[in-house]
């Protein structure tokens, strides 16, 4: 289940950008989790599992419209089992638009479409 990024989700939010190899470093990380709290056309989203919060996903809304996928992570201890897809399709079913990606998460929103792309068949 997708879950709205709110403040008391902080501690949360930042173990799992954590995992990102960008993000290991806490000045960085901090900056990153600010912009998602204090920028209007920056969004981030938990992804429930049971009672676990297991992956977060994140995205700027650009002046053009479009949807720039920023950041997608997910657990190490829940990888493999198809999260990062369903967190990218729920987004995208979510936000009605397809997304794009930057240089980190083009390779994965290419193999989520892929992947939606074989279901639908």
């Amino acid at each position: 289940m997708l879950v709205k990024y709110k403040s008391s989700f902080k501690k949360i939010a930042m173990g799992l950008l954590s995992f990102m190899p960008d993000l290991k470093d806490i000045k960085t990380l901090t900056e990153t989790i600010n912009r998602y709290e204090n920028e209007d056309n920056w969004k981030l989203f938990l992804w429930k599992k049971d009672d676990d919060f297991v992956g977060v996903v994140g995205y700027i809304e650009r002046e053009d419209g479009t949807i720039l996928l920023e950041h997608v992570c997910v657990n190490p201890s829940y990888r493999s089992e198809g999260v990062g897809v369903q967190m990218v399709c729920t987004l995208e079913d979510r936000l009605d638009k397809s997304l794009i990606g930057n240089e980190k998460t083009e390779p994965f929103l290419n193999s989520c479409q892929s992947h939606r792309a074989n279901m639908e068949m």
